[in-house]
């Protein structure tokens, strides 16, 4: 071992050797094609910067933006049984979960949170279209109905992100039945005069649609969102039609009656901040506190012992 072995070989190296760089800092918009920086898209909450696509983004980065500071608290959700109709396609259903699990970091496609926004106590759930593409299933279930037992509990509102492409499949029947299962849990808040607030976003479709997505006391949507129980191209394939032009987008079923407003999601806190507190009965929200004045020097002055200097301590 010399000097060269040790000194000038991994010089030579370090300065020849290929550097890798992350293929993660670049994201390139579904809609337009422009080519987003990861910091960027994901401070404008996956939204595009040049034509306003609305990007799919994960339940913990929209809690992030949703709560005061970003704080909240889970909210435990019981597991049901896994796999309880051995199913199997080209798959085994055991290993299709394993799979989104390790993709996405989350045990299912729902997630149930509890915090303040706009220091209003609200809970919160978002189902992860990322999780086998936020399919209702049994878990997903239990979690509405973990999230209003909690919302009834602590006298909260109820504020439930939906993105879901229907029911899951693997679970058949079982799945189905979550359906009147969330319809009870939505009634729980009606009997208990608490808001229930459905923002649907991309997209939204079958089951979920047909039961808790559409049974909010407002309902507001993300632009552009695909919100649906059957989707155009079976529509039209069934009716043998061609359909309007942005038939069942956010935008449409905001013009026939089915929404109550379209928002963006760089706007979505204010609104639902706004609408939530309304609901309530609140006051507007805080936007900020007033710093306390500092003492001047004329005020400090004129408290001074000069100042009292001619009262009587008699009289005191």
């Amino acid at each position: 071992m010399n000097w060269i072995t040790n000194y000038v070989r991994p010089r030579i190296n370090s300065i020849f050797s290929r550097r890798e760089t992350p293929d993660n800092l670049w994201t390139k918009c579904d809609e337009c094609g422009t080519m987003l920086f990861h910091r960027e898209l994901s401070d404008n909450l996956n939204v595009c910067t040049n034509c306003d696509h609305h990007m799919a983004i994960s339940p913990r980065d929209r809690f992030s933006a949703l709560f005061d500071g970003g704080i909240y608290t889970e909210v435990s959700v019981p597991s049901p049984v896994v796999d309880p109709l051995n199913f199997r396609d080209q798959k085994k259903y055991p290993d299709r979960m394993k799979a989104a699990q390790k993709g996405t970091g989350e045990n299912e496609a729902m997630l149930v949170a509890a915090g303040e926004m706009g220091r209003t106590p609200v809970i919160a759930a978002a189902q992860d279209f990322s999780f086998m593409a936020g399919s209702m299933g049994m878990y997903v279930g239990n979690a509405i109905i973990a999230a209003a037992q909690e919302a009834v509990k602590f006298n909260r509102p109820l504020i439930l992100f939906s993105a879901a492409g229907g029911a899951r499949m693997q679970e058949g029947i079982l799945s189905l039945m979550q359906m009147p299962r969330t319809t009870i849990a939505v009634q729980m808040l009606k009997d208990a005069k608490l808001p229930y607030i459905v923002v649907l976003t991309h997209p939204t479709t079958g089951g979920v649609t047909a039961s808790y997505a559409m049974l909010g006391d407002i309902h507001i949507s993300e632009p552009n969102a695909l919100i649906c129980f059957a989707g155009p191209r079976v529509i039209e394939q069934t009716i043998r039609e061609k359909l309007p032009e942005g038939f069942q987008r956010a935008e449409y079923l905001l013009d026939h009656g089915m929404l109550d407003r379209v928002t963006r999601r760089t706007d979505m806190r204010d609104e639902l901040i706004s609408v939530t507190r309304m609901l309530l009965n609140l006051p507007p929200a805080v936007r900020g506190d007033l710093v306390p004045p500092k003492p001047s020097d004329d005020i400090e002055m004129s408290n001074g012992p000069e100042a009292n200097s001619d009262l009587d301590i008699s009289k005191v």
